[in-house]
């Protein structure tokens, strides 16, 4: 009898979920019937994270355009790779000899590659007190107080190329686009403050530029307008320091702050650092020189450690920090063959997740997925989330990296249907391309893993917001 009764258990159960898969596909079909995206490529692949028994596939193993659920891919790989304790180390020293307090030599600051040096999401970690505040009393602590040499910045842990030749120019020179240095500070980013007419259509002033670029040109071709929100663009190549910018800030503004992308970190740095060594009284008799220094002369006075690998990492997921993406790539390289190279780096994390059975077959061209050549597909995606919920010692660094529902990147969604961090999500977006991929517990306590790309839909980004919003929720109840 107990047999029978097991037996009846076990085939309802089966029952119940084959309804429930079936009202997925329903309606799930029903969404991505309607005008806005029939003629849309869209891949979805869900999975029980725990077995990686498939769930529900609808093109799971069509290679699309990711965007920034690229970032998935990168940063497990750098939690694998580099470990989550990792520190990123920009060393401050010297060449020559110390003499009644006079360095007879070269003052060196050697670039660690930390992507956080100065950044906007680190203010506690390096604003206080300021980082550079803190190298020049390590300085003087070394009884310096004048250099009768010159400062010399080392950048040569990083290869030459800035950004990845695949980006586009509407993207280079806006705050997203920001080009890579083994010295990147302050995110590689600077403000420029905008007031605008109280009509709309009007020519705009800009009235400040923060902090100050050396060298810089601007031609402002940006109008007031009605729309309440950023449409301005910057444009620019990393190789000098001329900008333009076009498109639209709201009308009737004293001050309205827009970011781009720094050309030159190296230099701003220099820069700024030898404007706190000039306060401090610590006078440089040289020049400033970009070069590689001889190491066997260099003398370190102090290393400058950044936050771990996984603070880094979830700021890089929770915010999707392009920059931050970029500079793994490079380190990750740079660890492994001295130099960092982001061909170099890709290969290393393709050759890392090949030697744990997930399959190679995707197109990466950068860390961060802002390139339109990166493809990759849903299934591939959860093959990732699959191992680092299953098998990796960094699982919970990576699934706290994610973000929640109404926070980060998804600060648009409800969490109300999603309490307790039961939904941990990467997003992705461009023009017209819209990507999901994380972990939901179900009502039934599964955890599913998941990818959702919509490539080359119409309509809007918020209506397609509430059907992936409804495909959750579906997924929460049905699996």
């Amino acid at each position: 009898m107990k047999v029978k009764i097991i037996i009846f258990v076990i085939i309802s159960l089966n029952v119940l979920f084959a309804e429930a898969q079936q009202n997925f596909y329903k309606n799930f079909n029903a969404l991505v019937s309607q005008p806005e995206y029939k003629n849309a490529l869209v891949g979805i692949q869900i999975e029980d994270a725990a077995t990686s028994e498939i769930i529900f596939g609808y093109n799971g193993d069509k290679l699309m355009i990711p965007a920034s659920t690229l970032k998935i891919v990168t940063s497990a790989a750098a939690l694998e790779i580099l470990g989550a304790d990792y520190r990123f180390k920009t060393k401050i020293g010297f060449s020559g000899k110390i003499m009644s307090n006079k360095l007879e030599g070269d003052l060196i600051i050697v670039g660690g590659g930390d992507p956080a040096l100065g950044s906007e999401y680190f203010r506690n970690e390096y604003g206080n007190p300021h980082f550079m505040d803190v190298w020049v009393q390590k300085i003087k602590a070394a009884g310096i107080a004048e250099i009768n040499g010159n400062l010399i910045i080392d950048g040569s842990l990083y290869d030459t190329e800035k950004i990845p030749p695949t980006w586009i120019w509407e993207d280079i020179g806006n705050y997203y686009g920001t080009g890579v240095s083994a010295l990147t500070v302050y995110d590689n980013l600077f403000r420029i403050s905008f007031s605008s007419s109280k009509q709309s259509g009007e020519p705009t002033k800009i009235t400040s530029i923060h902090p100050d670029i050396q060298g810089l040109e601007i031609e402002n071709n940006v109008l007031s307008s009605d729309i309440n929100s950023d449409l301005a663009y910057v444009f620019g190549s990393v190789l000098d320091a001329k900008r333009e910018i076009t498109g639209t800030i709201p009308k009737n503004r004293k001050s309205f702050v827009i970011k781009a992308a720094v050309p030159k970190p190296e230099e701003l740095l220099s820069k700024e650092f030898l404007s706190y060594l000039a306060k401090a009284g610590i006078v440089i008799k040289g020049e400033v020189k970009f070069k590689e220094t001889n190491h066997d002369q260099f003398q370190v006075i102090y290393i400058n450690e950044s936050p771990t690998l996984a603070e880094i990492i979830k700021v890089l997921n929770h915010e999707s920090v392009n920059l931050f993406a970029e500079h793994i790539v490079k380190q990750i390289a740079a660890e492994k063959t001295g130099i960092g190279n982001r061909k170099n780096g890709i290969e290393i994390i393709k050759d890392y997740f090949i030697s744990k059975g997930i399959d190679s077959g995707f197109f990466m061209e950068d860390g961060s997925g802002l390139s339109h050549f990166n493809a990759i597909s849903s299934a591939h995606i959860t093959s990732i989330l699959n191992y680092m919920f299953k098998t990796s010692e960094n699982k919970n660094v990576f699934y706290a990296s994610l973000a929640s529902i109404g926070y980060g990147t998804l600060s648009n969604f409800r969490n109300i249907n999603f309490p307790q961090e039961s939904l941990k999500v990467k997003s992705g977006s461009m023009s017209r391309i819209r990507c999901f991929a994380g972990y939901l517990i179900t009502d039934s306590g599964k955890t599913l893993s998941f990818s959702i790309m919509f490539n080359h839909f119409e309509g809007t980004a918020s209506k397609l917001n509430s059907v992936i919003e409804k495909l959750w929720l579906d997924m929460k109840t049905s699996f």
